[in-house]
Formats: C-alpha cells, sequence, structure tokens
C-alpha cells in the first residue's frame, strides 16, 4: 500500500459531541449526543453489541486485571516475612518491586502491537495463564539474584495490564462514555494493588507468606479459566478516522487513501476538513459460532502487516518527543504512579515500628482506606468527568476539546497534597493510625483520579494510534516509578518523614497543576501536532472487507 498524503488543517481531538440550539443530529446519535466513533452497519462491530454483551467485555477486564494485578502484588505486607525466610533486605525487595515496574511499562511494546494485530482475546489469555507458574516460583525464592529474575519475568508477562485495556475500552464504548468505564479500570488497577496486600497480610499470617504467593497462582488460574469461556475479542478495524466521520466519501480504491484539503479558520471540528479515508461498503463476516469464538487469535482482514506490528514495537518511543500532549499524559500518569509507590515502600517501614508495631496482618489492612480513596477517585475521574466535559461542550457550541476533560485535576492536586502530609507528617509526630489510613484514602483519590483523567486524555487527543501512544505513557509511568522505587527508602531516611512528605506534597501539587498550562496551549500543542498525526493515523486505517 502506497503511503497516503496528508495536508490537512484539522486539530486532532476538537469534535462536535453534542448538538445544541438549532444544530441538526446525525442520523446516528443519542439524546443530543453524537456517536463518535461512529458505528458502523455490522451487527458484530462491538460499538453495536447490547448493552449487557458491552457490559460482560467490561467485566472480562476487571476479570484480568485483577487475575494478574492481584498475584503480583501479593507481597507488599509481606516484605517482612520474606526478609526473615530469605535473607533478603527490604531496600532490595522493595527494589526488586520497582524493577517489576519497570518492565511492567517496557513489556508493552511486545504486546501491545501483538494484540493489535492479532487480537486482544490471546494476549489477555496467554498473560494470565504465564502468571501461574511465576507466582509459583515466587513461593520458592530463596536468594536476590533469584528474586530479581523472577520480578523481571512477571513484569514482561503481566505487562498487558498497563496498556491492552485502554485499547481495549474504545474498541467497545462511544468518546462520552469512555471516561466512566477508562475510570473503573483504573480503580481496579490499583484496587486489585491495595486489595492484595490487604488479603495477603492475614493469608500470611494463617498459612505463611510462601502460600500466599500459592494463593495468587490459585487467583491467576481461576481468572484464566473464567476468561477463556466469556471473554469476546473486541479488535475490529474501521474506515474512518474519528472526528472525520461526517466526511463524504471522494475515493473508493482498494487501498484506504487520505485526501488533502482545508478547512476555515474557525475549525469547525469534524464537519469541514480535506482529509478523507475511503470506506466503500461491502458485506461483513457472518456472525462467528461459540466454538469460533474460543480462539484466541484470529486474523482479520485489514489488519497489520507483521512488518508493521514490528514498527509498532518501536514508534511509540519516538511519540514520547513527537506528541507532546502524549508526553505529559505520560508525566502526570507517572507522577501519580510514584506517590503510589511512596506509599506501598513506607507503609510496612512506618506502621511494623514504634509506637504502631502493628503485625502483617494489620498492615494490610490499613490498605482498606486507600480501597476506599480509590473507589470516590474513580466516580471523580469518570461519571463527574465526563458530566463536566459534556457541560463544557455544550457551552461550547457542541464542540468538545480533550482539555476540558482536565479540570477535576484542579481537585486532585490538592487533594494528593494534603494526603501526602497527613502520612508523612502524621507518621513523623505517631499520630493515631486512624488519621494515616485517612491520610492514605485521600492520597489514593488523587492517584486514581489522576491516571484516569491522564488515560482518558490521551484518547481523546489522539484515538486512532492511542494504542502506541499508551505505551508510550506507560513507559513514562513506570520509568518514573522504577526511579521512585529506588529513590524513596534513602529519601526519607535521609531527609525523614516531615520534611520528606512535606516536599513530596508540594511537589505534587505542583506537578499535577501543569494541567493549567494544557488548558492555555494544549489545543495549539495539538494542532502542532496534527499533519504528523493525520499520517500516522491514516496507516493504522485498514479498510473492512
Amino acid at each position: 500500500m502506497a503511503e497516503p498524503t496528508i495536508h490537512t488543517d484539522v486539530v486532532p481531538g476538537t469534535i462536535h459531541l453534542v448538538d445544541v440550539g438549532e444544530q441538526k443530529a446525525s442520523a446516528k446519535s443519542r439524546d443530543g449526543i453524537e456517536l463518535i466513533p461512529r458505528p458502523s452497519d455490522d451487527p458484530e462491530d462491538p460499538l453495536n453489541w447490547t448493552p449487557a454483551r458491552k457490559r460482560l467485555s467490561a467485566l472480562m477486564g476487571v476479570v484480568y486485571v485483577f487475575g494478574t494485578g492481584f498475584p503480583s502484588t501479593l507481597q507488599y505486607s509481606v516484605l517482612a516475612d520474606i526478609t526473615r525466610d530469605t535473607g533478603i533486605s527490604t531496600a532490595d525487595l522493595v527494589q526488586g518491586t520497582g524493577v517489576l515496574f519497570l518492565f511492567l511499562g517496557w513489556g508493552c511494546l511486545f504486546w501491545q502491537p501483538i494484540a493489535t494485530t492479532y487480537g486482544r482475546r490471546g494476549v489477555y489469555l496467554v498473560s494470565t495463564l504465564l502468571t501461574v507458574p511465576l507466582m509459583v516460583w515466587t513461593a520458592y525464592t530463596k536468594g536476590l539474584v533469584e528474586w530479581y529474575i523472577n520480578r523481571v519475568l512477571l513484569g514482561l508477562v503481566v505487562s498487558p495490564i498497563e496498556s491492552l485495556p485502554e485499547i481495549s475500552i474504545p474498541d467497545v464504548f462511544f468518546a462520552h462514555e469512555r471516561g466512566a468505564w477508562m475510570s473503573l479500570y483504573v480503580f481496579c488497577l490499583f484496587g486489585s494493588n491495595f486489595l492484595a496486600p490487604l488479603c495477603a497480610g492475614w493469608f500470611a499470617e494463617a498459612y505463611g507468606w510462601r502460600w500466599t504467593m500459592h494463593f495468587g497462582a490459585i487467583f491467576a488460574a481461576v481468572a484464566f479459566g473464567i476468561m477463556f469461556f466469556f471473554m469476546e475479542e473486541t479488535m475490529y478495524f474501521r474506515g474512518a478516522l474519528e472526528g472525520l466521520e461526517d466526511e463524504e466519501p471522494i475515493a473508493a480504491a482498494s487501498d484506504s487513501k487520505v485526501l488533502g484539503g482545508s478547512i476555515n479558520s474557525n475549525e469547525k471540528a469534524s464537519s469541514g476538513s480535506g482529509v478523507v479515508v475511503s470506506e466503500a461498503p461491502g458485506t461483513f463476516a457472518p456472525k462467528q459460532t461459540y466454538a469460533q469464538k474460543l480462539a484466541w487469535f484470529r486474523k482479520l482482514e485489514g489488519r497489520p502487516t507483521n512488518k508493521q506490528m514490528l514498527r509498532s514495537m518501536i514508534i511509540p518511543l519516538a511519540y514520547i518527543y513527537q506528541f507532546p500532549t502524549v508526553a505529559w499524559a505520560g508525566f502526570i500518569y507517572g507522577i501519580n504512579l510514584c506517590w503510589y509507590n511512596v506509599l506501598n515502600g513506607t507503609a510496612s517501614p512506618v506502621l511494623a515500628a514504634d509506637p504502631y508495631n502493628w503485625t502483617t496482618g494489620l498492615i494490610g489492612s490499613v490498605y482498606t482506606g486507600p480501597i476506599i480513596g480509590a473507589a470516590v477517585g474513580a466516580l471523580w475521574a469518570g461519571i463527574a468527568a465526563d458530566k463536566i466535559t459534556l457541560w463544557l461542550a455544550r457551552r461550547n457550541n457542541g464542540i468538545r476539546e480533550p482539555e476540558q476533560r482536565l479540570w477535576p485535576l484542579l481537585l486532585t492536586g490538592v487533594m494528593s497534597c494534603a494526603g501526602l502530609i497527613i502520612w508523612g507528617v502524621g507518621a513523623y509526630y505517631q499520630i493515631h493510625w486512624a488519621a494515616l489510613t485517612v491520610g492514605l484514602g485521600i492520597l489514593t483519590f488523587s492517584c486514581v483520579a489522576g491516571g484516569s483523567i491522564a488515560l482518558s486524555y490521551n484518547v481523546d487527543c489522539f484515538k486512532d494510534i492511542s494504542g502506541d501512544t499508551t505505551t508510550s505513557i506507560i513507559i513514562i509511568r513506570n520509568t518514573l516509578g522504577f526511579c521512585i522505587s529506588y529513590g524513596i527508602t534513602p529519601w526519607y531516611t535521609n531527609m525523614g518523614l516531615k520534611a520528606c512528605f512535606i516536599m513530596a506534597g508540594f511537589l505534587s501539587l505542583g506537578c499535577t497543576w501543569t494541567f493549567f498550562f494544557m488548558i492555555w496551549k494544549g489545543k495549539a500543542l495539538r494542532r502542532w501536532s496534527a499533519p504528523r498525526y493525520w499520517k500516522y493515523a491514516a496507516m493504522t486505517v485498514h479498510k473492512h472487507e
């Protein structure tokens, strides 16, 4: 296929989302809200699935996140037990977890292109199945080198948890629904990580930390069984780019082509641009039987070639500097992961020491606060953020700008600052444990909300290359998380809990409030990136035969 030529002034991410005033609704709108992306006429198009089928698909994503996220984070509340039995220092165990996070990010470079070429279902299943033997191996770890190798392999195997649900959600849900479902994913991601140490603490007291790891293997095996029978493939290739669905097709060659053009300076979003990707009508594949749906991978017409798949294992690294909004979203998500790692790196040392002297089970129980905070954060970044976005779009003559989703960060910045200070300064003054739990809950609220908003913002900006840009974001996020895992112990040890967490609190506030700059200049940055984006996006669009 010849590489398409692109000449466009259309700003990616700027779309007509809401019909206001005398604006005429399109044929594919619902309650005055435009359905973006436009669903095809294919009944098997995931966007056309029944609500129950869509919810089942989302539920299977939740099963995957818990089935891999829960086992891989069981160690947080049993670090002292592992140290006692293996002789590996707590600092080395925490650094090993940092290595795990590093490979959770970089492993996406391998798995994501496979998922976008041969299907999501197979990658989900392979990842969950391979988690089982690695968790069994964790139970028999005896030395530092073995611990590090285990963490590296577990990070690589579980890495789809970091980026694959982010592209599975837009497969099934429309633009005005993504925020809520993306926040559910982020809640499950963080929630599984908080629920794991809570359960592990009490389980380890009863059966020992090694059997806790066996329990993680059993948990992953059960998740695999559920997914094998109920998870459907959501990959679907479309012939139009998001935001350009209203264009009249003016090219009908067998290869999808992008034709040049221009729009006027007021940029009427998706209703007057010069980019067209042909989508000639055709017959659709017959409905699959249940047995056919159980296939691990699928070779759909129009899928990327193996050469394009290999290219996608490298291109996310270039996107980091080619698309400033992607780099910023990765930075915001990474900052929030840093504070999550700070929580996990300090909870056990603080609560196991005087005056608390908590047992492993009690240390695990302190994660109840973060679970509640994560749930509230998911509601704020999902349902509340979606409603704010729709309200702002209506005030903007029906035009949705991705930056409209960023306003909830105003609160999350304040909450992260408050949560860090309550936790660190409270621990320094040895305040009551209940107040510390509240601080952790407040901090987790901001971590989940901030991460969810960053992911949704990225998809809103560059939907048609979001599979690769999500990988870019996760690489940034987990590299930052890796660095803080190495730095948190010497940071609070040398600086002291009080000064360390006051600094961290205001650092978090300052980093989160960089969203004001994106409110101001985000659209200009997207406009600057537009020619490059439309070029890459057109290369990902394959005609659906």
